[in-house]
């Protein structure tokens, strides 16, 4: 990769422009989940450590260019001092005066949170004059949000090309995990990729079948591939207009000896409900009144033994409709078996997406893999294989 990190800048005494993720879950005027928080703390502690004056730019919600209220970064300051264990002072804008006069009274030692981005069109038009004016306040420019840096705004990729530029902690390390699991993988390489459509996912699985060894998958989705190959899925979530392209991808996926592992055994009930009735038979053998809401455990089995005879493992999506008991047991399993080899040394594991962190996390294994990342479509479209505005901005800068 051609972009710097904070080692590579010369920070002391000088203003910080720090982009980051504080789009975070908000009720009652208080963070329920501080994750995200968490994240940047490196960051903002390593800029503090080399003398620098860390200016956090953040966007909150879809103010679509207007100032709301209740999407105000201001009602989070508190939040954001506690989990750093930082001073942190807030400014009412993001540009003009009343930034830059809380730059310019920014202390030794504190860190200035600036307004929402999202309340200036600038922002997600990437407006040049919008870019410029947030450059005023600064002296170097830090990107540190991954999961924004598919989009081309003012505060990602408009800022970067204005001031010298370098990824933070958490974007070097979101960066080092993808090329390492995608780029540049130790072999076999291994995918997972669950969720409800193909549709949603048909850019991905085109550009995995040509990357990786073998892609296992599950999910609503797995249901267009088995209805694809003539079987019954019954009252199954399906897009049985998409069969079409499902064997086009399993064509391609032979064509370039990319082992696609679909259901061979599925847990099926009347009706998406906690503790319900279920069966398990074969894959072809779903009752036409029952709908698939689980892989089976042979298919546990054999998704088990490709990770067992991999080198490193990337997922995306779970395997079954895990928030419903039962139907997180197989999602659940092969998860706590990445964790296992990943904890054994003989795996690298790399995870992302919403649902995918929601998975782990009721699986227990967060802490075990390799790298999981926060990112949503940041992360799908790296390994969709596009170019993120963000991170192409830092390679130039």
């Amino acid at each position: 990769m051609a972009w710097k990190t904070l080692d590579d800048m010369d920070l002391a005494g000088k203003a910080v422009l720090t982009r980051v993720d504080l789009n975070v879950p908000v009720e009652d005027g208080s963070v329920t989940d501080t994750t995200r928080i968490e994240r940047i703390a490196p960051t903002v502690r390593d800029i503090l450590a080399t003398g620098g004056k860390p200016v956090l730019l953040a966007h909150f919600a879809r103010p679509g260019g207007n100032r709301v209220p209740e999407m105000s970064l201001g009602q989070i300051r508190e939040d954001v001092a506690r989990v750093l264990g930082l001073p942190v002072t807030f400014a009412e804008d993001c540009v003009a005066g009343v930034a830059e006069s809380a730059v310019g009274g920014l202390g030794s030692g504190e860190v200035l949170l600036l307004e929402n981005t999202r309340f200036h069109a600038g922002e997600e038009a990437n407006d040049p004059q919008f870019a410029a004016a947030l450059a005023e306040l600064g002296d170097v420019f830090v990107n540190d949000a991954f999961s924004a840096a598919h989009r081309a705004h003012a505060s990602t990729e408009g800022l970067a090309r204005l001031l010298p530029s370098a990824a933070g902690r958490l974007m070097e390390a979101e960066l080092n995990a993808l090329e390492s699991a995608l780029t540049d993988p130790d072999r076999p390489l291994v995918a997972v990729v669950g969720g409800a459509k193909v549709s949603t996912k048909l850019e991905l699985l085109e550009n995995l079948v040509r990357k990786v060894n073998t892609v296992a998958i599950g999910g609503g989705m797995a249901n267009t591939f088995l209805a694809a190959k003539g079987f019954d899925v019954g009252n199954s979530l399906a897009e049985r207009e998409m069969a079409g392209t499902a064997r086009d991808i399993m064509a391609r996926a032979e064509e370039v000896a990319c082992e696609i592992v679909l259901p061979t055994d599925i847990v099926c009930a009347a009706e998406l409900a906690s503790g319900p009735e279920v069966v398990t038979v074969a894959a072809n053998a779903c009752p036409p009144d029952l709908m698939i809401l689980d892989v089976g455990p042979r298919t546990v089995a054999r998704i088990n033994d490709a990770f067992a005879s991999a080198r490193t493992v990337i997922w995306n999506g779970p395997l079954g409709a895990f928030e419903t008991d039962p139907f997180g047991t197989a999602t659940v399993a092969t998860a706590r078996k990445v964790a296992e080899l990943t904890q054994s040394g003989s795996l690298i594991s790399v995870a992302g997406g919403g649902d995918t962190v929601a998975a782990l996390n009721m699986a227990g294994v967060m802490a075990d893999f390799s790298y999981v990342s926060t990112a949503g479509g940041a992360f799908l479209e790296w390994m969709e294989g596009k170019t993120l505005p963000g991170v192409a901005a830092l390679e130039q800068g």
